[in-house]
């Protein structure tokens, strides 16, 4: 919905004017060896209380000419004190595969490329009382299904 204004070069890091909202990337690491670039990324975004995450994706995509969107993954963003400015990290995987493999198991959760274990915390904390109480390879026979 908004106009892209202008993306320029300055110190070697990309920045992308946008109406609201500026992205600065910084640390910019090329990870051939997990398939990603990372990066962290300062947002500035004067009169607004935050950028969504959606939003930051979109601009990311344009700058680094990514195909699917999914491959982004944003986390970590913190607001400085008097708002004005964000700063998180970011990381772009080759393709989802790769991201699959490499990923933090709470953020492919959280994505949706994978299910959450369905378990009460009142089970979790039993089955914990219950390792408590035998030693060595005997708690992950308790654990186990039968």
């Amino acid at each position: 919905t908004r106009k892209w204004h202008q993306i320029e070069e300055k110190n070697n890091r990309k920045i992308l004017k946008m109406g609201d909202f500026t992205l600065k990337i910084k640390q910019f690491l090329n990870n051939r060896l997990l398939g990603r670039k990372q990066f962290s990324v300062e947002v500035l975004h004067p009169g607004l209380a935050n950028v969504s995450k959606n939003n930051i994706a979109e601009k990311l995509s344009k700058i680094y000419s990514v195909r699917d969107q999914k491959t982004i993954v944003l986390f970590g963003f913190k607001t400085a004190y008097g708002g004005g400015r964000s700063s998180g990290f970011g990381l772009i995987y080759d393709n989802l595969d790769v991201q699959q493999k490499y990923d933090a198991k709470h953020r492919l959760i959280k994505l949706g490329f994978k299910d959450r274990k369905a378990s009460s915390k009142k089970g979790r904390t039993e089955l914990k009382n219950r390792r408590k109480k035998v030693r060595g390879t005997e708690k992950t026979k308790i654990g186990a299904k039968k």
